[in-house]
């Protein structure tokens, strides 16, 4: 059985307890490597490696750095193959969806980055005849880096790629429910022959690990995604030792489907944004409100589409939908859709665990689920799943809409359909969300920021916000002669 390493000062090394966690297939219900139980030793022993490298790394060309960046992208792509591979076993999801999503948006992190750092611009201002003031970014030393489970690489990648390029030092912490792709990053990493100690991946449980990372006073910024409640345990440790904290957590996304919408493609979009990775995204749609007079035809329509998804094997090429990543989340899942029947909701497709034939019969499967008949104030409507759930209201107008999309405490994103520009803009702006996507969904620019509102985190991740974030700015005012 393989075991994983950690990556640290340019070597794969065992942690220094010696002892490992089993990393466990879902769609088997099997252990298949097992990972390493690291402690907070193992994450000083990142840190010194980290601080061995930052000076060179930080006053490295800035096209040397791109040049690096650019052949780790590159790398990712020469082997995409097999980290789809191992992402579709570690996380369940479709192979399909890891090949073409998943892996090439991580290559896409790095090459972005890379580019990026070299087009960077500073501001400058000439005060009258007293002097010029001007800012200069410098890096901050070493990022404290925590990703999730959802998206193993993609996310991983998108917190490493701009740290790396602002010319800081990383001490990264994957999700320890799915490592393997961040294994093989480092592996790659040697491959393409980043410095010692510039990228150091810790594996480990978050009590552990990532409270080790988040609390060393040596590691002065901190990007983590995951679960609202590990967010606000993060700000508790960082808020007072005055770190820099991005903070991307929990969403219960609405999606709003007016009269005028383009139909069938607000159709083909919503299964697609509902149930996208077993609905395990955090920009996924579980809240459906769709306007009275189409409600009738898209519910129908809908349940239709669901009820005859192809749940199965990850590794074969016609699932649309695979595992659930563990079987405790498969339990709150299904916790979820019998509190839902509790709360007089009515379950119009899926609602059951399901056990696919051949190698996955003991696999971590949750039949796509629609649900009806719940209001907002509902548990259901209120909390993340995170899972393969969606609920489906009517409504009547753009206000009703408005205040059903936001009922939350949560607030990361939102999907409007509608073919009226003029509705668009105002319901677009009336949204709290980070973003709003409008006839689409999931569309992304990396140029723009991202992050969302309310609690669903604070900061901003994607394009001159991420490469701000890991960089300290100062201000130089030169006094005219």
């Amino acid at each position: 059985m393989e075991k994983i390493l950690n990556y640290i000062d340019g070597k794969l090394l065992e942690p220094t307890t010696g002892k490992y966690l089993d990393n466990i297939n879902p769609a088997i219900g099997e252990v298949y490597s097992n990972i390493p139980d690291s402690s907070a030793a193992d994450v000083e022993l990142a840190v010194k490696a980290a601080e061995k490298a930052k000076a060179e790394w930080g006053k490295m060309p800035i096209e040397d750095r791109s040049e690096m960046l650019l052949k780790i992208a590159n790398l990712i792509d020469a082997h995409l193959e097999a980290l789809a591979k191992a992402e579709s076993i570690d996380n369940g999801k479709p192979i399909s969806l890891a090949r073409t999503v998943d892996i090439p948006r991580a290559s896409a992190n790095f090459r972005f980055y890379a580019k990026a750092i070299i087009n960077q611009s500073t501001k400058a201002h000439i005060t009258a005849d007293k002097g010029i003031n001007y800012t200069v970014r410098e890096p901050l030393g070493i990022a404290g880096c925590i990703s999730p489970w959802n998206l193993p690489l993609y996310l991983f990648t998108w917190k490493i790629a701009p740290a790396l390029a602002s010319g800081n030092c990383v001490v990264a912490k994957p999700s320890e429910v799915t490592p393997m792709t961040a294994y093989l990053l480092s592996k790659i990493c040697i491959e393409a022959g980043l410095p010692a100690g510039v990228l150091n991946i810790v594996h480990g449980l978050g009590q552990q690990v990532g409270e080790a990372i988040v609390a060393h006073p040596n590691i002065p910024a901190i990007s983590f995604t995951g679960g609202t409640a590990t967010g606000k345990k993060i700000a508790t440790i960082a808020a007072p030792m005055f770190k820099k904290l991005s903070l991307e957590l929990g969403g219960k996304n609405p999606n709003i489907i007016f009269d005028d919408c383009d139909f069938e493609e607000a159709l083909a979009t919503t299964l697609r944004s509902s149930f996208a990775n077993q609905g395990q995204i955090c920009l996924c749609g579980s809240r459906i409100y769709v306007q009275r007079g189409t409600y009738d035809k898209f519910l129908t329509a809908f349940v239709e589409k669901v009820k005859v998804m192809q749940v199965g094997d990850p590794l074969e090429e016609e699932t649309k939908a695979g595992a659930v990543v563990s079987e405790q989340h498969q339990e709150k899942i299904l916790h979820y859709i019998s509190l839902a029947r509790l709360e007089g909701g009515k379950v119009v497709a899926g609602g059951n665990a399901y056990n696919p034939k051949g190698r996955c019969k003991n696999g971590y499967f949750v039949q796509p689920t629609v649900i009806t008949g719940l209001d907002e104030s509902c548990r259901t409507n209120q909390e993340e799943i995170f899972g393969p759930v969606v609920t489906v209201q009517p409504f009547d107008t753009e206000e009703e809409a408005i205040g059903l999309a936001n009922s939350t405490k949560y607030g990361l994103s939102a999907t409007v359909w509608t073919q009226n520009l003029k509705r668009a803009h105002k319901v677009g702006a009336a949204l709290k969300a980070g973003i709003v996507w409008v006839n689409c969904w999931l569309v992304r620019d990396l140029r723009t920021p991202f992050g969302g509102v309310k609690q669903s985190g604070v900061g901003r991740e994607g394009g001159d916000e991420a490469l701000n974030f890991f960089t300290e700015e100062k201000n130089i005012c030169i006094k005219h002669c």
